[in-house]
């Protein structure tokens, strides 16, 4: 499958909406054919001060990830009575599972736009590759999909009430609320449970010069199991490498580079190459199931925000310590490579030494 797709990395290039208080972004199957076949699915949010995203529930599960500045967002669960707020910044992750309600706000407290990236599946959408939102208000609200009638006698309004309600709001997808409009403030510790930020937490991985990963799935971060999906953060140091491993479990992986630049090599099916790309901040790359991928920093380093659609990933290591090879009888390895026992020892010794990050040799 992988070879038949184009798996160059790719930034956004279908504009959903664009307005005073923001705008929504979203990378389209044409651009990037391997998101339908896959059933996977990619969206930017761009907030500016004072910019809401009305009410919206969607028909997908998917992660949202501050990439930059500070917000508030309000969720209701499925079968939950209750609106649940969260304050969040850089580098938190929101889990957003199919069907809630959630609306998403820059207070502009600091005067600067927040970018969000959604990645996430796209199995029971509409639309393929595509987060389908159906909105609560605003000019696209579902609300504006039934009579008069239906309205005034399922909220027991009058005809005048129910013009008001559904009318006054002239907004769509996102609006500039005035500076005298407020919003609900955070819940007591519901940052704890249903958000999770990787850039305070501690890294899974640390190799000094290297580079740091750190990992999220259900076993650290719980609410991972409302949407089936788990996410990882990773940064390279300058000019240092993430080796080859690949997802054992076939997951798919999407990656959204969050700052800096390098190369990303991925290898295909039959020994061949499917990609060797630049990569560099705000570019979507997909991973994928089972074809080995490695990174390269360049001088200003890497930086990435991942989510692999499994809840609880595999992934092989071909290189370092816990490498596959290592694992296997030396006289596997001389028979495989038809190589004499002496190179055969000095693989293994040198894959023992490494790790998942090879520092740079600059």
């Amino acid at each position: 499958m992988a070879s038949q797709f184009n798996l160059a990395p790719q930034f956004t290039d279908v504009t959903i909406f664009e307005g005073e208080g923001g705008g929504y972004y979203t990378w389209s199957a044409s651009l990037f054919p391997l998101l339908s076949e896959a059933k996977l699915g990619a969206g930017k949010l761009v907030l500016r001060p004072r910019g809401f995203a009305l009410p919206h529930y969607a028909d997908c599960h998917k992660i949202g990830y501050f990439v930059q500045g500070s917000g508030r967002v309000g969720i209701v669960l499925p079968n939950s009575p209750k609106e649940v707020v969260l304050a969040a910044k850089k580098g938190d992750a929101i889990p957003v599972p199919l069907g809630s309600v959630s609306w998403w706000y820059n207070a502009g407290e600091d005067n600067s736009d927040v970018e969000i990236v959604f990645l996430g599946e796209t199995a029971q959408t509409y639309t393929p590759a595509q987060f389908d939102y159906f909105f609560l208000a605003g000019v696209r609200g579902v609300l504006g999909g039934f009579s008069t009638d239906f309205i005034t006698r399922a909220f027991d309004l009058t005809q005048d009430e129910s013009d008001q309600l559904l009318k006054s709001q002239t907004g769509s997808l996102i609006v500039k609320l005035a500076k005298n409009q407020k919003l609900p403030d955070p819940c007591k510790d519901a940052n704890i449970n249903m958000l999770y930020n990787f850039e305070s937490a501690k890294p899974s991985i640390h190799v000094n010069q290297g580079g740091s990963l750190t990992i999220a799935t259900a076993e650290n971060f719980p609410f991972l199991k409302k949407v089936g999906l788990s996410a990882n953060f990773a940064r390279l140091d300058p000019f240092s490498m993430s080796t080859p491993m690949y997802a054992a479990d076939a997951s798919f992986q999407l990656i959204f580079i969050t700052k800096g630049s390098g190369v990303v090599e991925i290898a295909g099916l039959d020994g061949k190459n499917a990609l060797v790309a630049k990569v560099q901040s705000g570019q979507l790359c997909v991973v994928p199931k089972f074809l080995p991928v490695a990174k390269i920093a360049d001088e200003e380093g890497l930086e990435y925000f991942c989510v692999v659609t499994s809840l609880e990933p595999y992934f092989a290591e071909l290189a370092g310590e816990t490498s596959v090879w290592k694992a296997m009888d030396p006289s596997v390895l001389q028979a495989s490579f038809n190589v004499d026992p002496g190179l055969v020892e000095l693989f293994n010794t040198k894959i023992g030494k490494g790790k998942v990050f090879v520092p740079s040799e600059k």
